[in-house]
């Protein structure tokens, strides 16, 4: 019979003023609130930006996100390409939910340019170079972290630690029934990170922290919630209606990106879900990564399925230690949402009024 694992938290490492974090995105709604939280919080060191193909193509995730930083003020921050599509599988993509370039109704034009430099070696050297110091935070697809530890299999004993919005293990999936959208897009990716982690866990290399729909889905923003934001600028609020306050404009250019970007998704919510707002999953993995008290974690193995018509991208906990492998993640298995949606809303609340 097989025995429980000894699922205790593995303590985090915060020491240090400002933790440098790197944020891989498919930017997407909730990436473009993910990037203004960690381009504007005065704790996160944005060490830069790697971009893989995921809600949208690859264009227009370096589009967004170069347009994003802009209008958060932050054109300073290195914003590298990476993978145009998965390993091993043709690029799906879900203009249903984040519009037909990923932001919904808003609009970038940015005037700054991508680096020379690929997404994978921002990655490795920017590790190398402060071997223990950076927290990577994936927020689409794994296809950019997968290339990295090939190239760098050393990798997971540079990083500080991961952080991953990815998965599911108690809640239903939102691509298939337990199969979460970034590991859905490229499981393949996904397996041979985990793969490598448990290789690396003997040495000494933090287990990933994976945050799935079970706890990302806990935090959510509505048209009220961004309506506090304004007026806590100053800035004028429409009728007390949320459709009235997500299609008048603030008069912000950051608030108002996204307020554009997220109409889109209150209304792709309100037809799939049953509520007007949005499920803010990524930058909810960006404020665990700065404070992981937010979230409470059970240490195991986790795996990932390939083939099987509704398995296909499952991610697998072995919760009874039926694996013979070295430990490789941190899962979340709860989370306060609500006091991350305070926080967020608060830093937009700062960082409009700059």
């Amino acid at each position: 019979m097989r025995l429980l694992r000894d699922v205790r938290d593995i303590p985090y490492d915060r020491t240090g003023e400002r933790l440098p974090m790197i944020l891989d995105v498919d930017t997407g709604i909730d990436d473009t609130l993910a990037l203004i939280y960690a381009a504007a919080h005065p704790d996160i060191d944005l060490a830069g930006v790697t971009c893989v193909a995921g809600n949208v193509p690859l264009d227009d995730v370096v589009h967004n996100t170069l347009g994003v930083l802009e209008t958060a003020g932050r054109a300073d921050v290195e914003v590298a390409a990476g993978a145009a599509g998965p390993v091993a599988r043709p690029l799906e993509t879900t203009p249903e939910t984040h519009g037909p370039h990923g932001i919904g109704y808003a609009q970038v034009s940015p005037s700054t340019t991508v680096s020379d430099r690929h997404a994978v070696d921002l990655i490795v050297e920017t590790a190398r170079r402060r071997p223990g110091e950076v927290t990577l935070v994936t927020l689409g697809p794994l296809t950019n972290l997968a290339a990295a530890v090939l190239a760098e299999p050393r990798l997971p004993l540079l990083l500080r630690d991961v952080f991953i919005m990815g998965g599911t293990f108690f809640e239903a999936g939102n691509a298939a029934p337990r199969v979460e959208w970034n590991i859905h897009v490229d499981p393949e990716a996904a397996k041979i990170v985990f793969h490598r982690w448990s290789a690396c866990a003997e040495e000494g290399a933090a287990p990933l922290t994976v945050m799935g729909l079970d706890v990302t889905e806990t935090s959510r923003i509505d048209a009220s919630g961004l309506a506090d934001v304004a007026r806590a600028c100053g800035l004028p609020v429409a009728a007390d209606d949320d459709v009235a306050i997500m299609s008048t404009a603030f008069g912000d250019p950051l608030l108002d990106l996204v307020r554009d970007s997220l109409r889109f998704y209150f209304e792709f919510h309100e037809t799939a879900d049953g509520f007007y707002g949005a499920h803010i999953h990524d930058p909810f993995v960006v404020g665990a990564a700065l404070d992981p008290s937010l979230i409470h974690t059970r240490a195991t193995v986790v795996d990932v399925q390939l083939g099987g018509a509704m398995t296909d991208g499952e991610t697998v906990a072995d919760w009874r230690g039926h694996l013979d492998k070295g430990v490789n993640a941190r899962v979340a298995v709860a989370g306060d949402g609500a006091a991350f949606g305070e926080r967020l809303r608060s830093l937009l609340a700062d960082a409009a009024s700059l």
